[in-house]
């Protein structure tokens, strides 16, 4: 049987301040970061079905002939991708391309936007093996929920084949999601929750292993919404990060994002 094949794209992400689009010109690299997200949906399609091809196309052109060679076309973004998001599906359509839309824009669209055929809000994975065998078999609905947040217990790692990891400044790993403060700037809260999911250890450490064995050295940034969201589960975290590294002889400077009241924990802070 031959495989499906699917092209997954991430939108171009115009000049912001998380974008550095202007600094990382100078270190060579045509993008901060890899589409963490995308990349981990890539990682939950069965290969032995599916042909995956990922285009980030703030590091690639997305061509004509990417599109008329799959089968369907799913795109990851978030709101600031919107004006991206409409050329692509107009590219895909086309082509008679069904399209899906994924990733945080879909939690925030109004209810009479629909930028795509196939609209998947939420977290996936408790539903994508459903949603899958609906487009296999050809009868998807317009719109997927996801009605409860996963926990975030085997989920695949990445799909890091997928892409040059040379052409990015920095790579993604992510240990939690969700976050205990409800700021009025942001929406992570409405999609990912007031109570941070962890990743076991083990599964943490992998994830920083698959990184390294791809032949990545410097930069690596935990995408947590808020790091220290989960504080006791990040005090237990970091010591194995630490040895992690140190028995590598410190192949990653890690960065991340947390909230002030980290400057409470000189115990954190030391680690």
């Amino acid at each position: 049987m031959e495989k499906v094949k699917v092209l997954l794209v991430y939108p171009i992400t115009p000049p912001t301040f998380w974008s550095f689009s202007y600094a990382i010109k100078f270190q060579g690299k045509a993008s901060a970061f890899p589409p963490l997200g995308a990349l981990t949906v890539a990682a939950m399609f069965p290969k032995e079905d599916w042909d995956i091809t990922l285009v980030d196309m703030n590091v690639d052109k997305l061509t004509d002939d990417h599109i008329k060679n799959s089968d369907y076309v799913f795109i990851s973004a978030m709101n600031i991708h919107h004006q991206c998001i409409s050329g692509v599906v107009k590219r895909a359509k086309s082509f008679d391309k069904k399209t899906i839309l994924g990733g945080p824009i879909v939690s925030t669209l109004r209810k009479e936007d629909r930028p795509a055929d196939i609209l998947v809000e939420g977290e996936v994975e408790n539903f994508f093996s459903e949603f899958l065998k609906d487009l296999l078999e050809g009868r998807t609905k317009p719109h997927y929920k996801s009605e409860n947040r996963p926990a975030l217990k085997k989920i695949p790692l990445p799909r890091l084949d997928l892409i040059d990891v040379n052409k990015y400044n920095s790579m993604a790993v992510q240990f939690s999601r969700g976050c205990p403060f409800n700021c009025e700037f942001c929406d992570i809260t409405k999609i990912y929750g007031r109570f941070p999911r962890i990743k076991a250890h083990e599964e943490f450490l992998a994830e920083l292993e698959h990184v390294y064995k791809q032949g990545w050295r410097g930069s690596v940034f935990v995408v947590d919404d808020n790091f220290i969201g989960n504080l006791p589960a990040i005090k237990q975290l970091l010591p194995h990060i630490a040895e992690w590294q140190k028995e590598r002889n410190y192949p990653f400077a890690l960065l991340t994002e947390a909230s002030v009241n980290l400057a409470k924990h000189k115990d954190v802070l030391d680690n």
